[in-house]
């Protein structure tokens, strides 16, 4: 352990005395902060992809059981059109009712299929939100690692494709806001 903590004491009096080490070093902590924030955002998204697709599945759900309650009141007044009876006026009445009922399910099945729709539209775009996210965090992280080896090896060309994979990050970051 305390060759560790000797090793560690070195490289901190090496980065002291060499001061092109500083820009690197920056640029790594502002490459780990944005990791961070973007890391959160993606989270953010995926969070929100499943709370809508929970909502759209419960859409779908309720259009199901007013699927089921028309079916019921189709057959109930089917049954009623071929029963005989002695008050043929009161089964007309009550056949009446149940086909009204089954008119009834039917239209409102057309507002919670367009609202269940839209909810799936709103769960692809957060997806898509959240992809965006995800390959930038990526970018970032590629960044990150790619600049530290710059400390290892001490050639610049691997800070600034760093730098490049950093800035190709922040960018699909930002797009990430656009996505409607």
């Amino acid at each position: 352990m305390s060759e560790e903590l000797n090793e560690l004491k070195e490289h901190a009096e090496h980065a002291k005395e060499d001061p092109s080490l500083a820009p690197i070093s920056v640029t790594m902590a502002v490459l780990a902060v944005l990791v961070a924030v973007v890391t959160l955002l993606g989270h953010r998204a995926h969070t929100e992809e499943v709370v809508l697709q929970a909502k759209a599945s419960d859409q779908w759900a309720y259009y199901q059981a007013k699927n089921i309650r028309r079916h019921e009141d189709e057959i109930f007044s089917d049954l009623a059109s071929v029963e005989t009876t002695t008050d043929a006026a009161a089964l007309a009445k009550l056949r009446e009712k149940y086909s009204s009922e089954a008119a009834r399910y039917k239209d409102d099945q057309k507002g919670i299929e367009d609202k269940a729709r839209e909810m799936e539209a709103e769960v692809a775009t957060e997806r898509n939100r959240a992809d965006r996210y995800d390959l930038a965090e990526v970018f970032l992280e590629v960044g990150l690692v790619i600049t530290s080896i710059t400390l290892l090896s001490g050639r610049r060309l691997f800070w600034m494709f760093g730098i490049l994979m950093g800035v190709i990050g922040i960018v699909l970051a930002g797009t990430g806001f656009f996505v409607h």
